[in-house]
């Protein structure tokens, strides 16, 4: 059974009475302990096994909550149960579909606490235990230390006695003198270790400890002054640092548990590291920080493996540690976010105390109100100097090591003798393409800037390098006033810069307010610009109004473009007509549309009237019956409104549609060409020949794909076609209205591939489902469904369960041909 037809079985039994639900389930039991062994993770002999191999009992099965099956088929404590267990749920989560119940907790732990441990056959070679003593890192290792077992047995305590404290280890030896009744483990212990060299018990103490032991006339004795009093005693208290140790561990300190405990662990084995890996992911080192009372020393170094992590998560952080952090070059752009926004970081404070300034300048909040008053009542003193602001960029380069207003106080001394920079230190040019960002103390006083009032700003733009003109205008918020200054200052080379790469929106929507040749080039070459645009800008059609010759700037674009690529933004300028977009067009393209052609020659007549279209008729790189027609009316009087009249013929929806359907090249390859020569599909033509049978299942699902606002019928159609090319057109359909879930459920074929269509929108990812209301008539009309065809009758249940996974028909048409097969005439 695949997924589809295990959903299949679990609706059936659902939407029938009791009475005929156990039939069926007698009816299909391998085909139901399939499924329940699919729900549970198990294999079907052992589910089998523990429901007893009643039909009645495996169809109820599937109404049990999976969690609380399983942790009851754990309490068992069956050495064969717990090894399908193990395999069937601690597996690779992104390699199960089952993931939900790898993250059962405590599943483990229930088993090892209920287990026998006595019980040879968790010990064969084929039991759980061998398999156990491979687990060397994971979650799965909290249960495993923590039920008893490393003490029980001297390979557990050799292969996972390193995951342990001291006293837990020495807990465990204890363990297994009690069991054993000698120190002979002790002996078996220490031949383990001689026999493998390579194996580490993670204690170096603990080999020496063990020959005393084996010596001692008391052995337990020993043992126990060894082991420090109330360390690791509370259990806890060990699985909270198993948790740390190898998930994230428990959210609060528990009672109890000393700092100092956890810090000689972490020095010992650091958190979140496990033997054989290299490098601290950490994950329980950051829970830690998250704990109240955490120490200094253990928060630093979370901050230096994981900054963001930290930052966003700790609980507690005090201004003199966050300033001590600063200064040993650990990342706090997060945790100074965080703070300020929250408001309990002193903004006061991290202005004018924790350095260096660049960093503290670059991590600040600026669309934050307060944040962007502070700074602005920071700089009031550098004024509307350019020298003064000119010098801060300066020092703030080759001084890191003071504040943000240490620097302004420096440069503001009147008794300083430092240099002071009359012209930006160090000038760039801009980048083209710009950079992905900012050196860091550009990045800096550009964000320091923006805060100062908007005459200063223009006092001081125009001092300004080109490289901080291209960020100040491309990543900055200047206001049209401080904009206009900086075009004002530094000319056409800043909106340039501006427009060498994305931008927002509004800047993008200033740049072509320009009416600017060379930065409408610009823009033609590397922005997405809808295809209306690029056709206005090939047009010469100013944003100011009027018309001009298209630029030579935005021809020069044209000649570079590379046809395979951008044939799309060639065909923009089809109705241009520019005679010098013209030409280019026809020269590089092939129009492959008779309207299209037309349009062209149309376009190039109105603007630059008969002999404009002789030129382009002389370029020989259109049809000869369309030259020679088209040179006979350019010396007729109405010879233009008689080329007209032939484009209202070739656009004409029976002409396009025929173009759409005629046999040949790929459906979708012709949609693509009537498209991209700015024609709409013929819907009206395209329907009726749907309707008429001539319209082709490619051409239906090239229409829906490229499409899904179609029209109803055609999108009905599509999903009839095979799943093959279902996805991002269904979707957008349903969530446009054109489609219904019910339409789903009464169009979509094959049937098993509407159901699992259905099943993807009920219970896929979250992004794809649909609210609950929507699915009430679905519910509706399966069961209306059901009863008239089906109804109590387990046979034509089973039947039309069977047909499923190979019935090319809708699911209405699967329901009544299984009703049809199996009902008894009069």
């Amino acid at each position: 059974m695949n997924h589809t037809t295990r959903l299949a079985l679990r609706l059936a039994l659902s939407l029938v009475d009791p009475a005929t639900a156990d039939e069926l389930a007698e009816r299909l039991r391998p085909e139901l302990l399939d499924l329940l062994a699919d729900r549970f993770g198990l294999p079907k002999g052992v589910v089998e096994e523990l429901l007893g191999g009643d039909a009645a009992q495996m169809r109820a099965a599937l109404s049990i909550d999976p969690e609380e099956w399983l942790l009851g088929a754990a309490e068992l404590g069956d050495p064969v149960v717990g090894l399908a267990l193990w395999h069937a749920v601690f597996r690779d989560a992104e390699e199960d579909r089952r993931g939900a119940m790898i993250k059962i907790p405590d599943l483990l732990a229930t088993l090892l606490h209920a287990a026998d441990l006595a019980d040879p056959r968790w010990y064969d070679d084929g039991g759980l235990f061998p398999v156990l003593y491979e687990t060397r890192v994971g979650r799965s290792l909290v249960p495993i230390l923590t039920s008893g077992f490393p003490g029980l047995n001297v390979v557990g305590l050799a292969v996972f006695g390193v995951h342990l404290p001291p006293p837990a280890v020495v807990d465990a030896c204890l363990g297994l003198l009690e069991l054993w009744g000698s120190t002979e483990p002790f002996t078996r212990f220490l031949d383990l270790l001689e026999d493998i060299p390579t194996l580490d018990p993670g204690h170096p103490w603990l080999p020496d400890l063990l020959r005393q032991a084996i010596d001692a006339p008391d052995p337990e004795s020993l043992l126990r002054e060894h082991r420090p009093a109330g360390e690791w005693a509370d259990p806890d208290h060990l699985r909270a640092l198993l948790e740390l140790r190898y998930g994230e561990g428990p959210s609060v300190k528990p009672d109890g548990l000393d700092w100092d405990l956890i810090r000689r662990e972490h020095e010992r084995l650091p958190l979140g590291r496990a033997p054989g890996y290299s490098g601290n992911y950490g994950p329980g080192l950051l829970r830690l920080t998250q704990w109240e009372g955490c120490p200094a020393d253990l928060m630093r170094e979370s901050f230096r493996n994981a900054p963001y992590e930290t930052g966003r998560c700790a609980a507690e952080l005090s201004f003199e540690f966050l300033a001590e952090a600063a200064a040993h070059d650990i990342p706090l752009s997060h945790i100074l976010q965080r703070g300020i926004r929250e408001g309990w970081l002193p903004l006061h404070r991290v202005l004018t105390e924790m350095t260096p300034a660049a960093d503290i300048l670059r991590a600040l909040p600026y669309d934050h109100e307060p944040t962007r008053k502070a700074v602005a009542d920071l700089v009031d003193p550098l004024g509307a100097d350019p020298v003064n602001w000119l010098t801060y960029y300066d020092r703030m380069r080759r001084f890191p090591r003071n504040s943000v207003a240490g620097l302004i106080a420096d440069v503001t001394d009147p008794g300083s003798r430092k240099k002071r920079c009359t012209s930006w230190p160090r000038p760039r040019k801009a980048n083209f393409p710009p950079g992905h960002t900012p050196e860091a103390s550009r990045e800096a006083f550009l964000g320091m800037f923006e805060c100062a009032p908007q005459e200063v700003q223009i006092a001081v733009v125009p001092y300004f390098d080109p490289l901080a003109v291209q960020q100040f205008l491309r990543e900055g918020n200047p206001s049209p006033a401080v904009r206009d200054a900086v075009a004002a200052a530094h000319g056409l080379p800043a909106q340039m810069a501006m427009a060498a790469g994305h931008v927002r929106d509004d800047k993008l929507e200033y740049l072509l307010d320009l009416d600017e040749p060379a930065v409408d080039a610009q823009l033609f070459r590397r922005f997405s610009l809808d295809r209306s645009e690029r056709a206005r800008l090939l047009a010469g059609r100013l944003r100011g109004g009027g018309t001009r010759p298209v630029p030579e700037e935005l021809l020069a674009e044209l000649d570079d473009i590379v046809v395979s690529q951008d044939r799309d933004r060639l065909l923009a300028g089809l109705g241009s007509g520019d005679l010098s977009v013209a030409r280019r067009v026809l020269g590089l393209l092939r129009l492959h549309l008779p309207a299209s052609r037309l349009r062209l020659l149309i376009a190039v007549w109105e603007r630059g009237g008969p002999d404009a279209v002789r030129e382009i008729l002389a370029m020989d790189r259109l049809p000869v019956t369309l030259r020679r027609r088209t040179e006979k009316l350019l010396d007729v009087p109405d010879g233009l409104e008689r080329l007209r009249a032939r484009l209202v013929e070739e656009e004409a929806p029976d002409r396009l549609a025929a173009y759409l359907i005629r046999p040949g090249d790929r459906p979708e390859k012709r949609l693509n060409r009537l498209l991209s020569e700015g024609m709409e599909p013929p819907w009206s033509a395209l329907v009726a020949a749907h309707r008429a049978g001539t319209l082709s299942a490619d051409l239906v699902d090239a229409l829906v794909e490229e499409r899904p606002d179609c029209p109803r019928e055609l999108l009905l159609a599509g999903l009839g076609n095979g799943p093959e090319r279902w996805g991002s057109w269904t979707d957008a359909a349903l969530r446009n209205g054109s489609l219904t879930l019910e339409d789903l459920l009464d169009h979509t074929a094959p049937a098993e591939a509407a159901l699992d269509l259905l099943h993807r929108y009920r219970y896929g990812h979250p992004d794809d489902r649909f609210p609950e209301e929507k699915w009430r008539p679905v519910r509706a009309r399966v069961a209306a469904l059901a009863r008239e065809h089906l109804g109590s009758d387990a046979e034509a249940w089973s039947v039309c369960l069977r047909l499923l996974p190979t019935f090319a028909g809708t699911l209405p048409e699967l329901a009544a041909t299984a009703g049809a097969i199996t009902r008894v005439p009069g």
